[in-house]
């Protein structure tokens, strides 16, 4: 097989691997009060077995098929591979807005290579939207093809904001005052993988993260990319554990976002 062949045989696995956990994650979703909740660093961060057993799918999937391949799961941490490439998974993205009964969670797997990120998912079980984007390829919704407009600006749409216990307050709200006054006006559902593939589908005008981890973003922001928007580039190395600040828009809010934020 050639190289592009090897990617998009992946990611067909990825869409199948994350239709099938967020099958279950859905099943999981509308039991959620029989769910036991365990959080991580803070209240707010939180994991529940949907994560987990969603994971367990996803990493039984690739290994059946790869088992040559590196993963890194949100949750089951990292299993080094010998074939140069590494899934890069989060199970759930959103687990607060998931057993709060939101709608705001999906299924994020990218496949990373030291080129960088080579294909990306972002599974919405609710709507049953699957967000799918191949490095030099495109970016789809379900199938068709995604292609920011050029006239999404700042001030005719949404920028999302993302926050954490890894992120001060004063910070978050120095930056929703700066783009309201900029003329823009900031949008928040818990959920930053399904945030950057809205951004990759036009719904939203930008996304910025001070920090977020590589399963949470990779995934979302090669949709963006690959849709004709700009991002910062994820450092290298240590980022797939450590993570960084993530910056994506649509390309004539690109100016303005990277004002506001600090990083042009």
């Amino acid at each position: 097989m050639t190289e592009p062949d090897l990617i998009a045989a992946r990611l067909e696995i990825a869409q199948s691997a994350a239709r099938a956990a967020g099958s279950l994650a859905l099943e999981l979703f509308h039991d959620r009060e029989n769910l036991i909740v365990e959080t991580k660093d803070d209240a707010l961060d939180m994991v529940s077995p949907a994560d987990r057993e969603a994971e367990d799918i996803i990493r039984a999937r690739i290994s059946a098929v790869f088992p040559e391949d590196g993963i890194l799961g949100e949750e089951g941490g990292a299993h080094s591979g010998t074939s140069g490439l590494t899934w890069v998974i989060d199970p759930i993205d959103g687990t607060v807005p998931f057993v709060s009964g939101l709608p705001h969670w999906c299924v994020a797997i990218a496949i990373q290579s030291e080129h960088g990120t080579e294909a990306g998912v972002v599974f919405h079980p609710l709507s049953d939207e699957m967000f799918t984007a191949r490095h030099g390829a495109g970016a789809q919704l379900n199938g068709k093809s995604l292609r920011i407009k050029d006239s999404v600006l700042l001030s005719n749409s949404l920028t999302g904001i993302g926050a954490s216990h890894r992120t001060t307050p004063d910070h978050v709200a120095d930056i929703c005052s700066k783009l309201m006054a900029k003329g823009g006006m900031f949008y928040r559902n818990g959920s930053g993988a399904l945030m950057l593939a809205a951004v990759a589908a036009g719904r939203l005008g930008g996304y910025y993260e001070p920090h977020m981890h590589a399963w949470d973003c990779l995934a979302g922001l090669l949709l963006v990319r690959e849709a004709g928007g700009r991002t910062l580039p994820m450092p290298a190395g240590a980022a797939l554990s450590e993570g960084g600040v993530v910056l994506a828009a649509a390309d004539r809010v690109w100016p303005d976002l990277a004002e506001i934020t600090g990083y042009p």
